[in-house]
């Protein structure tokens, strides 16, 4: 079956200098003719008069470039048009590319799916490529690039060069058994190598958390007793009224998130319910889901405001993770805090400006250095699949004895590195990934 052309805005809606219009199929040639009166040189910015072919009416100055296939971003032939970005301009220009027979408007992500489908992306790029496009700090876009070039990849390609001559002296040893001071020192070396390389997959999985939390954010959770001041820090770290302040105990009910970019890491702060005993059902469930969320976090923020009181909470519920008890309100005086890591007034702003630096240095510890190669939830898994058949190798005592069973966990191993690509997968999780790309995409 012949795809039809697809056609989409790439831009974002609203008024704008420039918008761009896509085009891609096999009758994305008709298009510029019927619009333009010819097709463009290839990939040179042409400058043409648009013209709607029913009415013959000037539509727009504007620029073409044209792709020709396979070597577009599709595979297709596709068509891009550069014309000012007023919406009467831009709807015009639309309706007047989908009166080409054989057009229609493109789905959600099409326009890279063709690109997946016709081998111009693997899956681990179109993933790059949608957290490229969802990135919001200078982290996410780094790792988002790394993995959209190939990166991923990469890093599978070599380590199933490595394991592919591991595997051919083992299965060399099923072949000719005779030969047995040569393939003893064969399976030898071959188990040595393999070592080595387990560890290297190891390594790659060991960066997975890092690479989680780059792309989702760290997790900071502002907790402690009710009056402490959660929902005034939340406040000015928001620099915005994002919480509702009041003196009346229990204001706080639900857990509310703020993102914000410290230090080019995306850092999510959770305001949550203060931590007291209460009959209040709709409280009690506020304050369930504060425990929660503390186990959950990456770091807790405990407000103090004065003296101890509430601490006798940090020892309940499940265990989390990294504590800073805070000293709040200290523009009001009260009593100092001597195991405080920072004494702070949301208010005043004292002390506000390291407490803000010091979070972003904890952020940037998790999530530093080199860019993650294990992203996703689908490349752990499947480098994880990788590792276990690597080390169930390496767990077979004699491999002289079963070089079958040897063989066969490094035909897994390498069978799961594969998967990296994503040709052997499901039409819903591939559904569901292209879903997510916006239209022109």
């Amino acid at each position: 079956m012949i795809a039809r052309t697809i056609a989409s805005i790439s831009t974002p809606p609203g008024t704008s200098g420039v918008a761009v219009i896509r085009v891609s199929g096999p009758d994305a040639a008709k298009v510029a003719i019927q619009l333009t009166g010819r097709v463009p040189s290839a990939r040179r910015a042409t400058l043409v008069t648009l013209t709607d072919p029913a009415s013959c009416e000037p539509l727009d100055r504007a620029l073409a470039l044209w792709f020709p296939g396979p070597h577009s971003f599709t595979g297709e032939d596709v068509l891009e048009l550069q014309v000012h970005g007023g919406r009467a301009v831009v709807a015009a220009v639309l309706q007047a590319v989908l009166a080409v027979p054989g057009s229609r408007p493109a789905e959600p992500g099409e326009f890279t799916r063709r690109a997946f489908e016709n081998g111009r992306l693997d899956l681990s790029e179109v993933e790059g490529l949608g957290d490229l496009l969802q990135a919001e700090t200078q982290a996410q876009r780094r790792q988002g690039y790394g993995l959209f070039t190939g990166r991923l990849t990469s890093e599978a390609d070599r380590l199933q060069a490595r394991l592919l001559p591991i595997l051919a002296g083992v299965e060399a040893t099923i072949d000719f058994p005779d030969e047995g001071d040569v393939t003893g020192a064969a399976l030898v070396s071959a188990r040595r190598d393999l070592s080595l390389l387990a560890a290297d997959v190891d390594a790659l999985l060991a960066g997975a958390a890092r690479g989680e939390k780059v792309r989702d954010g760290v997790i900071v959770a502002i907790a402690g007793p009710p009056n402490a001041g959660k929902s005034t820090l939340l406040n000015a770290l928001a620099r915005r009224d994002v919480a509702i302040v009041s003196a009346v105990a229990g204001t706080t009910r639900d857990n509310l998130e703020v993102h914000l970019d410290l230090g080019g890491v995306a850092v999510i702060l959770v305001d949550t319910a203060g931590l007291r005993e209460t009959v209040d059902p709709v409280e009690a469930e506020g304050i369930r889901r504060t425990r929660e969320r503390m186990a959950g976090a990456d770091l807790t923020l405990w407000l103090c405001a004065g003296a101890p009181a509430g601490d006798a909470d940090l020892a309940a519920g499940p265990g989390r993770s990294e504590l800073w008890r805070i000293a709040t309100q200290i523009d009001r005086g009260g009593a100092v805090r001597p195991d405080a890591a920072h004494r702070i007034s949301a208010l005043t702003g004292e002390g506000m400006a390291g407490l803000v630096d010091a979070i972003a240095s904890f952020a940037a510890a998790r999530t530093g250095g080199e860019p993650a190669v294990v992203v996703h939830q689908r490349h752990r898994l499947i480098f994880q699949e990788a590792a276990d058949a690597l080390a169930s190798a390496l767990a077979l005592p004699a491999w002289d004895d079963q070089p079958e069973l040897v063989a066969e966990r490094l035909r897994q191993g390498l069978a799961a590195l594969g998967r990296s690509r994503g040709r052997v997968g499901t039409e819903a999780m591939l559904d569901q990934l292209f879903s997510a790309f916006c239209i022109g995409k």
